[in-house]
C-alpha cells in the first residue's frame, strides 16, 4: 500500500505529466469543458420546467416521475443506445450527462418553488402584480436558494460521470480510468479517480461557499 500510494505521489507531481494532449492539465480542461457544458444544457431544460410545474402547479406529477425516470436510467447504458444510434461523437455523452443533470435541477427548482409561502404570493397578487410579475419578482428570488442546491448537485454528479466520455474513446480524466484498466497500471487508475474526486470536491467547496455568501443575509 505504502509503495502504492508513494507511486500514485510520483506520478501526480511528475513535470511531464501534466504536459501535452495526454497531460493531466490538457485531460482536466476537456473534462471541465464536458462538465460545464452538459451542466448549461441541462439548466436550460430543467430550470424553465422547474419554474413553469412550480408557479403553475400543473404537470407536477408527470415532471417530477419523468425526473425520477431520468435519474434511474444506466448512464452507461445510455450513452450506448446513443452511441449505436447515433455514431461515434460526443453526443452520447452528452446526452448522459444532460440526463442525469436534468432531475436534481427540475426537483430542487420545483421544491423551492412550493416552499414560498403562499400569502406571500397572495399579498403580492394583491398589490395588483400580474403572473409573470409574481414568478419573477416573488417567487423565484425566494426559491434561489433551493434553486442554486439543485443547480450544485447536478454539477458535481455530472463532474463525477463525466469519465464516460473515455468509454467511446472520447478524453477528459476518464482516460486514465479506461486506459489504466486496459493497461493493468493500477497507479494510472488511481491517479485518474483520485483526480475526479478532488475536482467534485473542489467544485462542491466553491459553490457551497458561493452559495453561503450570496444569501448570508437571508433568515433561515
Amino acid at each position: 500500500m505504502y509503495e502504492l500510494i508513494k507511486n500514485l505521489g510520483t506520478w501526480l507531481t511528475s513535470g511531464s505529466q501534466w504536459t501535452g494532449t495526454d497531460g493531466i492539465a490538457h485531460r482536466l480542461a476537456e473534462h471541465l469543458q464536458y462538465s460545464l457544458l452538459a451542466t448549461l444544457v441541462a439548466a436550460a431544460i430543467g430550470l424553465p420546467l422547474g419554474l413553469l410545474i412550480g408557479h403553475t402547479g400543473k404537470g407536477a406529477f408527470l415532471a417530477i416521475n419523468l425526473a425520477s425516470f431520468g435519474r434511474a436510467l444506466p448512464t452507461v447504458g445510455l450513452v450506448v443506445l446513443v452511441f449505436l444510434a447515433g455514431g461515434l461523437s460526443m453526443l452520447p455523452v452528452y446526452v448522459a450527462l444532460v440526463a442525469l443533470a436534468v432531475p436534481a435541477i427540475v426537483t430542487n427548482t420545483y421544491a423551492g418553488m412550493t416552499a414560498v409561502d403562499p400569502d406571500v404570493k397572495d399579498a403580492a397578487r394583491g398589490q395588483g402584480m400580474r403572473g409573470h410579475q409574481v414568478l419573477f419578482q416573488v417567487e423565484l428570488p425566494l426559491a434561489l436558494p433551493l434553486i442554486m442546491t439543485g443547480l450544485r448537485l447536478a454539477l458535481i454528479q455530472v463532474v463525477a460521470t463525466a469519465t464516460i466520455a473515455a468509454y467511446v474513446s472520447f478524453g477528459g480524466l476518464g482516460r486514465y480510468v479506461f486506459d489504466g484498466l486496459a493497461q493493468r497500471d493500477l497507479v494510472q487508475v488511481l491517479g485518474g479517480a483520485v483526480l475526479v474526486a478532488v475536482i467534485a470536491v473542489a467544485l462542491d467547496l466553491l459553490l457551497s461557499g458561493l452559495q453561503r455568501f450570496l444569501f448570508r443575509h437571508r433568515t433561515a
